[in-house]
């Protein structure tokens, strides 16, 4: 089982900045993969930003060049840099694990959710 902890949503203008940050406990050693999705009302949850544990990452494209994932595997947490602000960027967005073990083969892992409000 793997635990994840966001923080750092909150409330910024247009063209502003925020850096979210997940902190993963329990069986990290299993983790594969880590990520921000988010959720904007009304639409589906959406894939922000990933990073393998090679280090290899993605986005979406509606964040390349003002978002950046990063990972600091001693802290076992994950950022999401957020630079450029949109209001289209609004949502509440979930850190994500993926996670492999023997027993329960690859599972997927969600955080609570942090809200992030852009406002014009």
């Amino acid at each position: 089982q793997v635990q994840l902890v966001e923080s750092g949503g909150g409330l910024v203008q247009a063209g502003g900045s925020l850096r979210l940050s997940c902190v993963a406990s329990g069986s990290i050693f299993s983790i594969n993969r880590m990520g921000w999705y988010r959720q904007a009302p009304g639409k589906q949850r959406e894939l922000v930003a990933g990073i393998l544990n090679g280090g290899n990452t993605n986005y979406a494209d509606s964040v390349k060049g003002r978002f950046t994932i990063s990972r600091d595997n001693a802290k076992n947490t994950v950022f999401l840099q957020m630079h450029s602000l949109k209001p289209e960027d609004t949502a509440v967005y979930y850190c994500h694990a993926g996670a492999w073990s023997a027993r329960l083969g690859q599972n997927d892992y969600w955080g609570q959710g942090t809200q992030v409000t852009v406002s014009s």
